[in-house]
C-alpha cells in the first residue's frame, strides 16, 4: 500500500485540522461541515497529482492554449453519514465524476467494546476499470473501510483504488495493510497517537458524524 502523509509540512491543511479538533470550534456544526469540506477539496488537490492526464488544446478569444486534462473515470464513494461533508469537497475538484454512497456502522453485540461492522444503504455508480475513491473522515480500527470496500468488490473490480481519511491511527493503518490489495493508494491528512480501550482515536476529534450532524438515537 502507498501512503500519502499530507501534513508532515505546515500549509493551511494544518490549520483547518486544527480547528475540526477544537472543542469551542466545534460547537459550530456549519463551520465544522465547512472544514470538513475544505480539507477534502485540498486532499483532492493532492490526489490530483497522480492521475493520469491527456493534451488537449483551449479556444481562448485570442488564440489557442495547450494544456492538460484528467484522462480518467472517477467514482468517488463516502461512507455515511460523516463521509459527506468530506465527499462535497472532493466533488468540488473532480467535478465530471461519478458517485456513491454506502452506511457502514459499529454494532455492538452486548454491554462490552467488542463490536461488528454492519453495511447496509449502498448507491454506488458502475466501478469497473475506473478510478475508486473511498472517502471517511476516520480511519479508527480500520474494520469499516475494509467490509465497505469488500461489499464495493461484489460490483466489480476498479482499475485503481484511494482510500482519502481526515485523521487515521497505526492500528488502522496496519489493518488495511493487510487486508487491503497492495497496490491500494492510502491518503491521511494527519496521524494520532493511538486507539483507547473502547477504539476511538486519541487524541482524535470525537464523533465527525455527530458534529457535523448531531447526535443519533
Amino acid at each position: 500500500m502507498q501512503i500519502h502523509y499530507l501534513s508532515e509540512k505546515n500549509s493551511v491543511l494544518n490549520h483547518f485540522l486544527g480547528q475540526i479538533r477544537n472543542i469551542n470550534v466545534q460547537k459550530d456544526s456549519m463551520r465544522f461541515r465547512r472544514n470538513i469540506e475544505r480539507i477534502g477539496e485540498i486532499m483532492a488537490y493532492e490526489l490530483s497529482k497522480v492521475l493520469d492526464y491527456k493534451d488537449i488544446e483551449i479556444q481562448t478569444p485570442l488564440g489557442i492554449k495547450k494544456t492538460t486534462e484528467i484522462q480518467n473515470s472517477l467514482v468517488l464513494c463516502s461512507i455515511l453519514r460523516a463521509g459527506l461533508p468530506m465527499h462535497f469537497g472532493l466533488l468540488n475538484y473532480f467535478d465530471k465524476a461519478e458517485n456513491g454512497f454506502i452506511s457502514a456502522y459499529r454494532h455492538h453485540t452486548n454491554q462490552e467494546d467488542s463490536f461488528d461492522i454492519v453495511v447496509e444503504y449502498q448507491a454506488v455508480a458502475d466501478i469497473k476499470d475506473k478510478i475508486l475513491i473511498v472517502a471517511d473522515p476516520m480511519l479508527a480500527t480500520g474494520q469499516s473501510i475494509v467490509a465497505v470496500f469488500n461489499k464495493l468488490m461484489e460490483k466489480g473490480s476498479p482499475k485503481e483504488i484511494h482510500i482519502a481519511v481526515i485523521i487515521a491511527t497505526p492500528e488502522g493503518i496496519a489493518y488495511l495493510k493487510k487486508h487491503l490489495p497492495k497496490n491500494c493508494h492510502l491518503w491521511i491528512a494527519a496521524l494520532d497517537e493511538k486507539l483507547n480501550e473502547k477504539k476511538y482515536i486519541i487524541p482524535g476529534l470525537g464523533d465527525a458524524g455527530d458534529l457535523a450532524y448531531g447526535t443519533k438515537l
